[in-house]
C-alpha cells in the first residue's frame, strides 16, 4: 500500500493550520467562499466530462494506494520459462499455458503466438491495446488535471465578488465602511481556497496517476516485447537480458542476483548440482 499522497496532503494542511496559527483559524473559514470555489470546481469539472469517466472516479482512489504492483522480475521469468518451452515444444505448446493466465493482454498476446500471427501483425494489434489503455488512464487524469486548473479560477472569481460588494459599499456616509475589511476577507480566503484545491489535492492526485501509468504501460511493454521475441524464437538467455535492458541498473543487479541464487537461470540448478557431486 502506498500512502505517500494521503500523507503529503494532510502534511500541507498541518503545515496551513501551523502557518496561519490556530487562534487565527476562524479568520479562513467562509462557507460561501468555499462553496463558490469547490462546488464551483466540481460543477465545471461536471460539464466537462462525461459520466461515463467520472463514475471511474471511485477507482482512481484504489489506484493511488494500491502502489507499485507489478513483478518485474516474475514477469520476466515467465516469459523466459515460455521461451523454453516453445523452443522445445513449438509454439503451439503454449496454448496450454496461455489458458492459465488471467491477465487478459498477455493471453491475446499469446493466443495469437499460437495462431501464427504475423509478427508485423501481432506487434500492431498490442500497441493498439497498449494505445487505448494510455488513453483511458490519460481520461482518469485529465478530470484532475482540469479540476487543478478550474479551482484556481473560481477562486479568483470568488476574489472579484468580494472586490465588487467592497467597491459597492464604500459610500462612508451610508455606513458601509465598515464592512470593506469583512468583503475583503472573502474576497482575499476564495483565492486561498483555489490555490489550496489545485496545489495540494487535485495537482498531487493528477501526479500520481501520470506515475501509476507509467508504471502499468512498462510492464505490458517488457510483456508485449517478451512475447514477440518467444514468436521469432529468441534464445531465453537473449530474452532475459533483453528484457532486463528494459529496467534501471539498480532493478537489474538485484533482478540477475535473484534469478542466478534461485536458479531462474537457464543452467543454474545443473551448476549447482554438479557443484555438490565434486564436493562429495
Amino acid at each position: 500500500m502506498d500512502l505517500s499522497t494521503i500523507i503529503g496532503i494532510v502534511l500541507g494542511f498541518a503545515l496551513i493550520v501551523w502557518g496561519i496559527k490556530i487562534p487565527q483559524l476562524p479568520n479562513f473559514w467562509d462557507p460561501q467562499s468555499l462553496a463558490l470555489t469547490l462546488g464551483g470546481t466540481v460543477c465545471a469539472v461536471i460539464a466537462s466530462f462525461p459520466f461515463s469517466q467520472l463514475k471511474r472516479m471511485g477507482s482512481h482512489f484504489k489506484i493511488l494506494l494500491q502502489g507499485n504492483r507489478y513483478n518485474y522480475g516474475a514477469l520476466i521469468e515467465q516469459m523466459v520459462e515460455m521461451a523454453q518451452l516453445a523452443r522445445q515444444n513449438g509454439l503451439l505448446s503454449l496454448e496450454e499455458k496461455a489458458n492459465e493466465i488471467d491477465d487478459p493482454f498477455f493471453k491475446e498476446g499469446l493466443m495469437l503466438v499460437v495462431d501464427a500471427t504475423e509478427e508485423e501483425e501481432l506487434r500492431a494489434r498490442l500497441q493498439n491495446e497498449l494505445d487505448n489503455m494510455a488513453d483511458r488512464h490519460d481520461a482518469g487524469v485529465a478530470i484532475y488535471e482540469k479540476a487543478s486548473g478550474y479551482a484556481p479560477a473560481f477562486g479568483m472569481i470568488g476574489t472579484l465578488v468580494g472586490l465588487v460588494n467592497m467597491l459597492k459599499n464604500m459610500n462612508v456616509d451610508e455606513g458601509g465602511a465598515s464592512s470593506l475589511g469583512a468583503d475583503m476577507s472573502v474576497a482575499l480566503v476564495t483565492t486561498f481556497y483555489g490555490c489550496i484545491l489545485a496545489n495540494l489535492i487535485f495537482g498531487p492526485i493528477a501526479k500520481k496517476l501520470r506515475i501509476r501509468n507509467d508504471e502499468e504501460m512498462q510492464y505490458r511493454m517488457i510483456m508485449m516485447e517478451g512475447i514477440i521475441s518467444i514468436q521469432a524464437g529468441d534464445n531465453p538467455k537473449l530474452l532475459r537480458e533483453k528484457l532486463l535492458s528494459n529496467l534501471d541498473q539498480k532493478t537489474q543487479a538485484k533482478l540477475r542476483d535473484s534469478a542466478g541464487e534461485g536458479g531462474g537461470d537457464e543452467g543454474g540448478g545443473k551448476k549447482k548440482k554438479e557443484k555438490k557431486k565434486k564436493e562429495k
